[in-house]
This record gives structure tokens, sequence and C-alpha cells, in this order.
């Protein structure tokens, strides 16, 4: 028997392994990107939700590259949202050097809102 063969309609290649010929099948390379936080909690996400659009960008060699952006796009949000929040709230430097403890009570306040906003927005849709 042939340790090689190519089947010439599918394009797929095969080796014998053991008694049985096993797929060459590999998957597309990809460029490693940094996922952050935001990227890791929607990776958790569609693999307990959205199981059939993990294996899909998983198998297309597309996954990490779409948490990126999305990491990227989250991340963007959140900062966005805090500076506005807190620009709408009137906490400002004058404020952090006035009276620290309110400071610190009124940005975690605002931290932890754009972290649901964006959570609910982004991460779980």
């Amino acid at each position: 028997m042939e340790k090689h063969i190519y089947n010439e309609q599918t394009g797929i290649g095969y080796t014998l392994q053991g008694d049985y010929y096993l797929p060459d099948l590999a998957l597309h390379s990809e460029g490693e990107l940094p996922i952050g936080l935001w990227g890791q909690r929607h990776l958790r996400y569609i693999k307990q939700q959205k199981k059939l659009l993990y294996t899909n960008l998983l198998t297309s060699g597309k996954l990490n590259i779409y948490l990126a952006d999305i990491d990227r796009q989250a991340e963007d949000m959140f900062s966005r949202l805090v500076q506005q929040m807190a620009e709408c709230e009137g906490i400002t430097e004058t404020l952090k050097a006035q009276d620290q403890t309110a400071w610190v009570c009124q940005m975690n306040n605002i931290l932890n809102r754009a972290a649901e906003i964006v959570y609910a927005y982004l991460i779980c849709a």
C-alpha cells in the first residue's frame, strides 16, 4: 500500500497510518496577536454560548484575529465611556486634589458601569 495518496476530486492528500488513510489537514497559520482581558472574556462566551461561531473561526484560522479585533474595540469603547462619564459627572483633577477618597469612589463607580456596558454590548453580543 502506498504511504501517501492524493484525491484529485477533493484536493486532499492522505497518509497511511496503520491500516487507515487519514487526511492531511492543517489549520491555517495566523499571526499571533495579543489578546487582552476583553478578548479572553469574549472567547469564553463564544466557547460556551456560540459553539458554531467558535468552531467556524477556529477551523478557518481567523479566531486570533477576530478576538484581537474584539479586544481592541472593547478597550476603545471602555476608554471612551469612562472619559465621557467622568466629564458628564464633573469628575476632574481638581476633585482628585481636594478629596481623593470621593474621587476614587466616583471613578470606581464609573469604571464598573463602563465595564458592564462593554460586556453587554460587545462581549455577550
